[in-house]
Parts: C-alpha cells; structure tokens; sequence
C-alpha cells in the first residue's frame, strides 16, 4: 500500500462481532484520529471504546514485532526464515515420531475476526491431520451451532433477531447493550433498543443479574443459573396447552410436533417454578405475551451456551420462535443472506473426513471436527498412544480462557515443543518455545466472513489496511499457509512435494484479496464467473468503503429446505433425550450454596486487552458481585477481600455487595488474571487480578457438544486471610 499523506481511510473494527465502521485519519503514516463513520451501512456512527483503542494496541510496545525463540527464561529475536523452518520441521517430527495426534492445534476468538485466518486454516489443519483440533467455540458458542445442525442441517445456519422490525424482545442470558450483540451482529444497540421501545414494543430480560441490558428493560425476570432450558419448555407447555401456537409457511416441513407437545407437558410452570426462580404465574404470562405478539423473536446467547444443559436451551430457543409463528418472518427470527454464504460455502468443500468422535482420555464428544477445550490439558498430561507433544496456538490464550486455566498452565511446561502465532507473550505463549507474531488489524486488510453471516442487516464492506506493515512483518494468512505448506512437504514425496512446491511459488494468486473476489463471485449476490453479468465483486467494495447495502433480512428458510429435501424435526433423537434428561432434573435436589457465574467489561476484549492503559483505568471491575442477603449471612462487608473457592482452586477478589444479583448467585468477570510470571505484559501486570477459570471445573462439560460449564459454578466464600 503506498504511503499518502492526509488521508482518510475507512475501516470496519474487528475486535467485536459488532464490526462498527471507522473513519481514521492518517498523516505521514501515523494515525491521528479514529472516529465513527455516520455512513456506515451497519453501524450507522455507533463506536465503542476498544474501537478508539486501535491505535495504542498497535503501539504498544509490548506486541511482539519479530519472531522470538524462547531460551531458558531469556527470549532471542530470530529470522523468519529460521523460525518458520524450525516450527514446521519440529512440529512435523513430532507427528512422524509419535503419530499425527501427537500435535493439536488452538484457535483462539480472534481468529474468527480475521478474513486471512479464516481462508488459510482449512489448509492448516488438513497439513496437521491432527484430530487434536481446539477452539474458543468450546467455550461459547458451539450449542448454538448444533442446535442449527439439529433444525436445519447446517452449523452455520443461525438464525438471527430481525431487532429492528420486531414488537417482542425476549432476551435470555445475553447482555448485547455490552456484547453489541453475539451470533447477532447489531451495532449501535441501544439505538436499536430505544427505538422498539418508542414503536410500542416490549423488552423482557432473563438473567441472573441486572445487566446493562436488564436495565433498559420493561420487564427483567432474575434465574436460577442453568435453569433456562426448563424455562423454556415451560413456556412451550403453556403455549401447547393454550392452543397459543401459530401457524406458518413452514409447516409443511416441520415433523414431530405431537411428539414435542407430548414431552413438554412435564414441565408446567407449577412444576418448574422453584427451580427456575420465576413464579408460575409470571411464566404463564410470559408465554401469552410473547404468543399474542404481532412479531416476537427469542434471543439466547452466552448464558445458555454454558451450563450442562446448553445444547437444548439453543434448539428450545428456535423452537419457541417456529411454534409461534416468528421463525422465518420479518420481526421474528430470520437467517441473514451475506455476500459470502458460509452455510452455503461448507456445502461447496470437499470432506473433510471424520467430524465426530470421542477423545482419547475422558471419551468425551468432538463437535464439528473439534474436540473440546476443557479435554486440553489432560490430553497433553496423560501418557500413552496419541498423547499431545506439540501444540500450534493462534491469537489464543486458553490459561486463562478454558476451564481450569491452572491446570492447562502446568500441562504446557510438559510439550516437547510448542509454537504460538500471537502478538505477546501473555500467560500461555509464555510456554511457547516460537512466538510467531502477526501484523497488526491497522496493518492488515480484511473482510468480515463470519459476522456478516449473523448481522441484523444484509451488507457487505471491504476493510482495507491503514497503515503500511512494518519492513519485514508477515500477515497472519502468510503464516498459517507457509506453516501449512511447510508441514504438508515434510509429509509429501515425490511428485506431491514438487507440486507443494510450485504451489508456493504460485501463493500470491492465492491472496486475500484475490480469494475473497472468489467468494463474492460465487456468492448469492455475484456474477459466478460470467463476465456478461453484473454481479457483486471485490471492485465494487473497493468503490464503496462504507458498505454495500444488500437489503433487510428476509424469509429464506423454506427455500433452503426445499432445496436440499431437508425437513425440521421436532422429535429429533439428541434434542429428545435431553428433554428426557431434563425432565429427571424435576425431582432431584435443589441446589444449595452460592452460584458463580461470569461477566464482561464493554471496554475490553477477553484478556488481550488489559495491556492497554486506556481500557484498564479507573476503578476495579475485576469485583465479586454479592446480594446483601448473601454477605449478611456470611458477615461480609462491601470492599472485603474475600476468598472465593471451587473445587479446583480458590482466588482472592474484593468484595461488591449489590442487589443487582439474585440471592444465591455471585458474579466474576472473565480475562484477568495477569500475576503469572514470565508474561510480557507491563500493563496487565499491573493490573493482575483473579482468572476466573481458576475457579471452573474442567471435568463439568455438557455432553452432547463437550461445551464447557463456565456458569452455575459451584464455590464458597468467605473473608480473605490477609488483603488483595
């Protein structure tokens, strides 16, 4: 990219999924200003704080710049060509010593915010053959993708909340005002809020805390943590026996709906009440309300992702929005029809063979190709055949962002050898032997894939790079694929590493930019290769740099099924025994003691960004949140150091008594926990805290996906020994 001198670049944020649009001023090739970009197709000038952080993140003078080899507790700068031989030759005599398991790779949630990673991993882990894939999906969002599976016959087949259109919000264990929305992709949400209150509409909020979003509500209802599931089907028992259901366009293609109202009839709201935390009298309200709406739409995202009934509360959740009639509806719930159709993409990709199995130490399940995170550690600590060696990390930081991080932190001093693709050295690469660092978003071009697949508007915007990469500095594509490409040769012979070969000879034709005009052209919107029609290509973006307008979401959902012979089975067997599993919950025990569950900051992003001066300033959020009843049983003042304990370790936090809890339930936010040695991490250091993931159970995961339980925790607290 040549260097100009005042200019204006716009840009799409990819630090979260609310992809707000920017304008950032540049002079010389240093950035000046950033600001909300009011033309945004999307955005529509909303911008949050991180946004306003781009530039401090690209000059902090902690992200890593060069490749680093780790020797002893002293780190060395090294070549790229010397470190990206020894990552692919090493790792590669570890798979053909040991097998192609004795490698496992991580991907960390930046990864999905990145058009090159997202193009290149394919190859990478195909180059790997490892079935020790991992992701951050196992720790948030995976329920969701089988419940989609289970409905509609595609992981990426997410319905999204048509928010702007919609009478009825219900929101269960979400916080969008903070999230700017999750699998929902709704930037500016307060605005959004704001104006279905001003239309006559209605938000509803279930949650066991008072959020941001709770608070902005015309009705929140507190729960009991990993009870939604059984809200939920309460909610389909009184609909079902009210004859409150409404038909629809999809009828013809829904089966097992008797069966369904047969299995519902359990859970009466009398009979879920005192586990739900809500009485019978408001859930059949709830019900009526949401049936008798004009449009109504459920949204369910983190909170029901993270207890052991999660996959089922996703499939309740569509469920509830098909038997009232407000799937597949403007206003209800309704699937986005992006430039890049990965639903429609996956379909095009060859197999990838084998996607489901149990792995090897717990026989815990794999999902979607990917084993769950919570299995890490033991994978890498229990010997015997197809033990983990070598471990590939990218943009991730499972320490502190996977059950039992203490754990996975002592498994890692026991690789034989482990390479991470980040930009720091922050508790987990800290264990790496390579530290590959990527260039910066400022530096790098992108395209939002994923978040245009979940976005509450149909739009496409091109992100181009803003400032001109360091001399030297290697995008994160152009590591990935040499890593694949190297590891790939290692393996070949003969004819099949001369063609690896001249593959890389031939790797610019395989550019970002040059695939994603691929994509745009077999997509929904594009010309498919024939020049005589007009269709959308990268050009067009290029010409537009605040998005191209694609038009409101629309029904698409019958179509999609009737093209693929598909149907919606309500009886569907996975869903089916877990109701079953959940109606046995009606009679055991109720829970007793203290509940734990999570928290996030709008300021900063999972752990990476409390390096940052601007996103850790001023008071400390990293507080456990009690209700007053809770800290007068135990003698506890607000501002007390206090002592939180699980069954795998125990942290030390300050105290903040609050109402915004429900009695029985305490809160910790995610991400901290920066006081481990060896980081380089001035800030964050500074700032250590408490890792929430010292305190989850990584032997507790829900056993349809192998999602971890991060909420529902069981702990106690009392009066820390000595201050924090």
């Amino acid at each position: 990219m040549p260097s100009r001198r005042g200019r204006t670049v716009h840009k799409t944020c990819n630090l979260c999924e609310a992809c707000c649009g920017l304008l950032i001023d540049v002079e010389d090739d240093r950035v000046v200003r950033i600001r909300a970009d009011e033309d945004d197709l999307l955005s529509r000038g909303h911008v949050c704080p991180k946004a306003m952080a781009l530039t401090e993140l690209h000059q902090d003078p902690d992200r890593l710049r060069r490749p680093m080899r780790r020797e002893g507790d002293r780190w060395k700068e090294l070549s790229w060509e010397e470190a990206l031989s020894e990552a692919a030759e090493r790792l590669s005599a570890i798979q053909e010593r040991d097998g192609s398991d004795a490698v496992g790779m991580y991907l960390g949630n930046p990864g999905a915010h990145n058009f090159g990673t997202v193009a290149t991993i394919a190859p990478l882990r195909r180059a790997l053959a490892s079935r020790n894939q991992y992701t951050a999906s196992s720790c948030d969002q995976n329920p969701k993708h089988a419940a989609s599976l289970y409905l509609f016959g595609n992981v990426f087949k997410i319905a999204v909340p048509d928010l702007d259109r919609t009478d009825f919000f219900l929101v269960v264990g979400a916080n969008p005002v903070v999230s700017n929305g999750s699998l929902m992709t709704a930037p500016g949400i307060r605005r959004r809020l704001r104006a279905l209150k001003e239309r006559g509409g209605t938000l509803v909020v279930v949650d066991p805390r008072r959020t941001a979003t709770a608070a902005l509500a015309d009705r929140h209802h507190f729960v009991r943590p990993g009870s939604d599931a059984l809200l939920l089907a309460s909610l389909l028992q009184v609909i079902f026996s009210n004859g409150l259901g409404s038909a629809t366009h999809l009828e013809p293609f829904v089966d097992g709906r008797r069966e369904l109202e047969r299995l519902v009839l359990a859970f009466a709201p009398e009979a879920v009440e005192e586990r739900v935390g809500i009485p019978a009298t408001e859930i059949r309200a709830l019900a009526r309300d949401f049936a008798s709406a004009r449009s109504a739409v459920c949204y369910g995202r983190v909170g029901t992702a993270l207890h052991p009934f999660a996959t089922l509360t996703n499939w309740l959740v569509d469920v509830l929005n098909l038997v009232t009639g407000n799937l597949d509806r403007p206003g209800g719930a309704l699937h986005a029809r992006p430039a890049v159709d990965l639903a429609e993409l996956t379909e095009r990709m060859p197999d990838s063979g084998e996607r489901e199995w149990k792995t090897r130490v717990r026989g815990a399940p794999a999902f979607n190709g990917e084993q769950p995170a919570a299995c890490l550690a033991e994978e890498i600590a229990t010997p015997g055949p197809g033990q983990m060696r070598g471990l590939l990390t990218i943009a991730g930081n499972p320490v502190l962002s996977t059950p039992n991080g203490g754990q996975l932190d002592r498994a890692l001093e026991g690789l034989e050898f482990y390479v991470a693709v980040d930009i720091y050295c922050n508790e987990t690469t800290r264990h790496a032997d390579l530290i590959l660092p990527p260039t910066s978003t400022l530096e790098s071009d992108n395209y939002e894939i994923v978040f245009h697949q979940f976005a509450v508007h149909n739009s496409a915007k091109f992100s181009p790079a803003v400032l001109e990469p360091e001399a030297g500095a290697l995008a994160e594509w152009e590591i990935l694929s040499e890593l694949a490409l190297r590891i790939a040769e290692r393996k070949a012979s003969g004819l099949g590493r001369q063609a690896l070969r001249g593959l890389r000879r031939a790797r610019p034709f395989f550019a970002p930019r040059r695939v994603l005009d691929w994509m745009l052209r077999i997509g929904p919107y594009g010309d498919a290769f024939r020049p005589w029609r007009s269709g959308l290509r990268l050009s067009r973006l290029l010409s537009e740099p605040s998005g191209v307008d694609l038009g409101p979401l629309v029904p698409t959902l019958a179509s999609w099924l009737s093209e693929r012979g598909l149907r919606i089975d309500l009886a569907h067997p996975i869903p089916v025994a877990e109701l079953v599993r959940l109606a046995g919950e009606l009679n055991a025990p109720l829970p007793t003691g203290l509940m734990l569950i999570g928290r996030r900051d709008s300021r900063t992003n999972n752990s990476w960004f409390h390096n940052l001066p601007s996103s850790v300033k001023g008071r400390d959020r990293c507080t456990l949140l009690m209700h007053p009843d809770d800290a007068k049983d135990r003698g506890l003042l607000h501002g007390d150091p206090v002592q939180i304990r699980s069954r795998v370790g125990a942290v030390e936090v300050r105290l903040e008594i609050t109402d915004e809890v429900m009695p029985g339930v305490v809160s910790l936010p995610h991400g901290w926990g920066h006081g481990r040695p060896g980081t380089r991490l001035r800030v964050a250091r500074a700032h250590a805290h408490a890792s929430l993931n010292d305190l989850t159970d990584e032997l507790e995961i829900e056993p349809v996906v192998g999602n971890a339980i991060l909420n529902g925790v069981p702990v106690e607290v009392a009066r820390a020994a000595a201050d924090v």
